[in-house]
């Protein structure tokens, strides 16, 4: 649940970005973070929930 969430954070961050970096020609430092972090805890939740690769519960954080 929480994780839809984060996901439909991260694709209203990443149109904004786009104009972002079609106005200034920069990917905005906070934005990529942003990205980055849904992304690392979609592969600790996958890691966790359905291959079963380890056994500690993903945090509930976006950076490492």
């Amino acid at each position: 649940m929480v994780l839809f969430l984060l996901y439909i954070g991260a694709i209203v961050v990443v149109i904004v970005a786009w104009f972002a970096i079609l106005f200034t020609g920069r990917y905005p430092r906070g934005i990529f973070h942003y990205v980055e972090g849904v992304i690392r805890w979609h592969n600790r939740v996958v890691g966790y929930a359905f291959i079963l690769v380890t056994d500690q519960c993903p945090p509930f954080r976006l950076r490492p």
